[in-house]
């Protein structure tokens, strides 16, 4: 099982890597932003450590049947959002490819301009 800690700078260096984002602290725990608005956060719930990230519903859908390291983020899932067991991270480029298309989803305009010429 990934250490925690070691789980949380990996994300934190994949998040801050897209265009015009930062580490805010919200909640009490760390989300990543692009502009004001939140495409990832880390923290706990119900005492399990979880990486959020929003997706589009159908792709939701699909990740929260079939794979149980999913499951629909609390009060948000309904637009997307996914909760993903953060200690069962076991592939970064597929977590890469989901924070991506949650980032994607959430930053404006000019930010993806900026990630289109990367």
């Amino acid at each position: 099982m990934p250490d925690p800690a070691t789980v949380l700078k990996k994300l934190e260096k994949l998040c801050l890597s897209f265009p015009d984002t930062k580490l805010t602290i919200t909640w009490g725990e760390p989300h990543f932003r692009v502009g004001e608005k939140i495409f990832a956060g880390y923290g706990e719930e119900q005492g399990e450590p979880k990486i959020t990230f929003k997706l589009e519903k159908a792709h939701a859908a699909i990740l929260v049947d079939a794979d149980p390291r999913f499951s629909r983020a609390p009060y948000v899932g309904k637009h997307g959002w996914v909760s993903m067991d953060a200690t069962r991270v076991d592939d970064w480029d597929e977590l890469g490819d989901l924070i991506l298309e949650s980032y994607r989803l959430i930053a404006p305009k000019k930010s993806l301009a900026k990630l289109k010429t990367l």
